[in-house]
């Protein structure tokens, strides 16, 4: 084990998981002083009647102050601060958050306003801008990979200026979350592929990153155990309770290892992509993650080996040779992504030419990949890469995404 001569780990969140999890939330927001939340959630969880268990585990011993229904799938500035007014009308003393991604930096957001008694939130943007507690934050995740149950971070998009805020502060770290298999057993199998994908991005990336530590090591480790002895058999069989709350705790995990040791490329050109095509965060990062590993092992061969030990198991990687487990570890992630292919019937991309927009178009055109690369220069995730990229880096890994094919290793840098 590679012990850094100094590290910092928090994660201060409780963790409540269970199929009848969602049960303790009246005792836990007895317990946080709180007795009027209001229920943070959008149009796609509502739809799905997964507000509707929320509240039916909680009837009769809770007053929900107000449910806002509508948050956008890209978190929005003006949504944030238009329901902030909406809590403090209600006169709501909590926040319960229930969904994915958006729905949970949407919740950050509105909690920095109300708790700060501010009008907007962009006051606030940056690290270091908040200097005590919020009000109390209880996360419901409704997928199993963003992991943001965990984080300290909050990502919310100002669409009039076409900008993505941060805001990271350990304030913002939710009070309680709850792991509910519950939450997403109605999930498609496009969505919990390609979302389970991001969790495995996030443990693999916060294993063999700059800044990893024992701590995240081992939070990720079990993140990437979970996931690969549940996330295909979940996609296959979208009522497997048992492997929706693998799942669910595989995110959590995962959660908590890169908000502390952070990602590297493949988030980095997982954000640009997104950004410049709209692609959803989770098809980025199964597709990019093979690239990550390909491009950075001459400076990680032998951590990447070790990830072949929750991947392969015990016996399989006690049999193979340590030269050759970096190897297995880049041909296992690529066969998931084809198991997740065949489970979800074709629907989870392998690579970028096969993403399609809502019309069927092409949804990553090949000439928009410089605009791509060009886009990724910018986005602070790089630094904790092992390796350093530049344009022509970042457009050489894309190319290969989007063909499918693997790195010319004469091509990486040395």
């Amino acid at each position: 084990m590679d012990l850094p001569g100094y590290y910092e780990y928090h994660c201060s969140v409780k963790v409540i998981a269970g199929h009848d999890a969602l049960e303790k939330i009246p005792g836990i927001l007895q317990d946080l002083h709180a007795c009027r939340p209001m229920i943070v959630t959008d149009k796609g969880v509502a739809g799905a009647g997964l507000v509707d268990i929320v509240l039916g585990a909680v009837k009769d011993q809770l007053v929900i102050g107000a449910v806002a229904d509508d948050v956008p799938p890209d978190s929005d500035l003006r949504v944030v601060n238009r329901l902030a007014a909406l809590y403090r009308e209600k006169g709501c003393d909590a926040l319960i958050a229930v969904g994915g991604g958006s729905v949970m930096d949407t919740a950050k957001g509105i909690n920095i306003v109300v708790s700060e008694g501010a009008d907007d939130l962009m006051k606030f943007s940056g690290a270091g801008a908040l200097k005590r507690p919020l009000k109390p934050l209880v996360a419901i995740p409704t997928t199993a990979g963003t992991g943001s149950e965990v984080t300290l971070v909050a990502v919310v998009k100002d669409h009039e200026r076409h900008l993505k805020m941060a805001f990271v502060s350990y304030f913002l770290l939710p009070d309680v979350s709850i792991l509910d298999s519950r939450m997403t057993l109605s999930l498609p199998a496009a969505i919990t592929a390609a979302t389970g994908m991001d969790a495995m991005t996030h443990a693999v990336e916060a294993y063999y990153g700059l800044s990893k530590n024992p701590l995240s090591d081992a939070t990720a480790l079990a993140a990437i155990r979970l996931i690969s002895g549940n996330l295909v058999k979940a996609t296959r069989n979208p009522s497997d309770r048992e492997a929706r709350l693998a799942m669910a705790n595989a995110a959590a995990l995962a959660g908590m290892a890169f908000s502390n040791s952070m990602v590297g490329m493949v988030h980095t050109l997982g954000h640009a992509t997104g950004s410049v095509c709209g692609v959803p965060h989770g098809v980025c990062m199964a597709i990019l993650l093979p690239y990550g590993l390909e491009y950075n092992r001459h400076k990680r061969e032998a951590i990447m080996g070790e990830l072949f030990f929750p991947m392969g198991g015990s016996d399989v990687f006690a049999r193979t040779p340590k030269e050759q487990r970096t190897d297995r570890v880049i041909a296992y992630v690529r066969q998931m992504n084809q198991d997740l292919h065949d489970a979800s019937g074709g629907r989870h991309a392998r690579y970028f030419k096969e993403v399609s927009d809502r019309e069927g178009k092409p949804a990553v055109p090949r000439e928009r990949l410089p605009d791509i690369a060009r886009t990724a220069l910018g986005d602070g995730s790089i630094f904790y890469n092992p390796e350093e990229l530049d344009y022509d880096d970042f457009l050489m890994v894309l190319e290969a995404a989007w063909e499918g094919v693997a790195l010319d290793s004469g091509r990486i840098r040395e």
